[in-house]
């Protein structure tokens, strides 16, 4: 199995600038994204969303000199945006028409527990971490306390159900997504990151545009009746959301352990409600506020465990050592 390496080590200032975006932007999108949805039917949102971020950055991989049109750069990630942003960000906008911003990003931070499940050529390294495994545990915890607090409200008039089935269905499908970037088109898109990045946006899109035309949402639609605030934030999903977000999470795959990169999902519901608290007027109880803490907690354990060295002792890993670590699990060629 051919092995592609990164040739320079990840700045410790771009790892951070690139976990701050998918922690902070990532958990403001629930917001935003039910903002749009009062102003936008789901599919068609979608579409706008994804394409327009995707012409965005094949705009910004041409300029970089990337060769964005190779056949297999293009196949594999557009497999991977199907998977990866259409169906998880599908049933996202469809179960927040009956659910809570805060209750959708509580139910989404089960895609960490699905990455670390299904990442088959990480398991011997990630179940045998006792701090990984208590920090899985503590995040569940929180995000048990969170989800228990709000299933005694009457959202969604009865749709609630349906809508955390939809849920559960897209963090699965977010979970393979992550693993299928990872380990089969990240060959290809080690040395066109914004191509890459680029052609899954715009599978995703034409996906939503495909199912926005067979619901008839575009004729459907006044749009003179769409508010300002809706606009607003379909820019705000499309910049920081889709081209800097996304990019920065496909970026980090490369460089950091999937099952690292997946503690988004537990921070993400902490900005979720934080925000629905301050902006959505949500309101802000004991139990969110002991969710919150204990869900804070958990990124800590699960963070705190650094990549092995040879003897095992779990030592901070010299700055060659540690990319000789990543070269081995980052970017790996398919099998043929």
């Amino acid at each position: 199995m051919a092995v592609y390496p990164i040739t320079e080590p990840p700045g410790r200032l771009g790892v951070i600038t690139a976990y701050l975006m998918i922690y902070v932007v990532w958990g403001s999108t629930y917001y935003f994204i039910g903002t749009a949805l009062q102003g936008f039917p789901p599919f068609l949102l979608g579409g706008m969303r994804f394409c327009t971020a995707g012409l965005l950055l094949l705009l910004a991989g041409r300029a970089r000199g990337e060769d964005i049109f190779r056949g297999p750069l293009v196949r594999k990630s557009a497999v991977s945006g199907i998977i990866l942003l259409f169906v998880d960000m599908a049933v996202v906008m469809l179960a927040q028409q009956y659910l809570s911003s805060s209750l959708v990003a509580i139910i989404a931070s089960s895609t960490a527990i699905w990455i670390i499940a299904l990442d088959v050529p990480m398991w011997r390294r990630n179940f045998r971490s006792i701090s990984v495994l208590a920090g899985i545990a503590a995040g569940f915890l929180g995000v048990g306390l969170l989800f228990a607090e709000q299933l005694g409200r009457e959202e969604g008039g009865g749709q609630g159900a349906h809508g955390i089935l939809l849920l559960v269905f897209g963090c699965v499908s977010w979970a393979l997504g992550t693993l299928y970037a990872k380990y089969r088109s990240c060959a290809e898109e080690a040395v066109n990151n914004v191509g890459g990045a680029a052609w899954q946006m715009l599978a995703a899109g034409v996906m939503f545009w495909c199912w926005a035309l067979v619901r008839k949402e575009p004729e459907n639609m006044d749009w003179e009746e769409v508010p300002a605030s809706a606009w607003l934030s379909l820019l705000y999903l499309v910049l920081f959301g889709s081209v800097l977000a996304y990019t920065s999470y496909i970026w980090l795959l490369k460089v950091r352990p999937a099952a690292e990169v997946g503690t988004h999902a537990y921070v993400n519901p902490l900005v979720a409600v934080v925000l629905g608290c301050a902006a959505g007027g949500e309101g802000m109880t004991w139990a969110r506020m002991a969710g919150l803490f204990i869900i804070l907690g958990s990124i800590a354990l699960v963070r705190r465990t650094p990549p092995e060295d040879s003897a095992g002792k779990g030592r901070a890993l010299s700055p060659a050592a540690a990319m000789a670590y990543r070269k081995g699990i980052s970017c790996r060629e398919p099998e043929k």
